[in-house]
């Protein structure tokens, strides 16, 4: 697992210095509900010449929450869940913090956040990757047990390149099990029904040995 997120990181310092893309979407299918092409296990890095527009979005968003309380939604989000008793936490180590979002769009959603302020994965340094390898190899573990062999994607979203991105964003990895499917009410509405609150989520993720 470090040696894969090394990889991430020296593919996007390098693919960078091309000021064609602005942005590098990195992303794991697991099953073919889940998308995957390959039986192997195998992750995907694709160079992009625009920012998506759920990228976009996302640091829209964390920048228009910085304008208004001058701190980090994502470090805020840290904050909170430390300070409610740690409910929809999975685990944790010195670097990052392994927990279910409040608005999870998917049941056992979860998400890896660096503990301390990063905008750009690309910048993480060697301590940090080994600790992150620890704690993406722990979370997937447990989903894995609680769930079975259950597709999923994984997505690492890092800020833009190339482009005036602001430093309020805060990378991470967002985990996503596949088990139902999206169907007509989640693509008309944009909402997302959610059968197994992240509470109890985290908690089956937390106590499973």
């Amino acid at each position: 697992v470090e040696y894969i997120l090394k990889a991430y990181r020296s593919r996007s310092l390098d693919l960078r210095r091309d000021r064609r893309f602005k942005y590098l979407l990195i992303f794991k299918n697991v099953g073919v509900e889940a998308g995957a092409s390959l039986e192997h296990g195998h992750s995907q890095l694709i160079a992009l010449p625009m920012v998506p527009k759920n990228v976009k979005e996302e640091v829209k968003g964390a920048r228009h929450y910085y304008e208004y309380r001058e701190r980090c939604i994502f470090c805020d989000m840290l904050a909170y869940e430390e300070e409610s008793d740690k409910g929809r936490v999975v685990a944790e180590n010195e670097g990052f913090v392994s927990f279910c979002p409040l608005s999870s769009r998917f049941s056992f959603e979860t998400w890896i956040v660096p503990k301390q302020h990063s905008t750009d994965y690309a910048e993480i340094d060697d301590s940090r990757v080994k600790d992150l390898a620890t704690i993406l190899k722990e979370t997937l573990l447990r989903l894995k047990k609680v769930l079975g062999e259950h597709p999923y994607n994984y997505i690492l979203h890092t800020s833009p390149v190339n482009t005036d991105a602001h430093f309020s964003f805060h990378w991470h990895i967002e985990i996503m099990p596949k088990l139902t499917r999206v169907a007509g009410f989640e693509w008309g509405s944009g909402f997302y029904l959610v059968f197994t609150p992240p509470e109890v989520a985290a908690k089956h993720l937390r106590e499973v040995k």
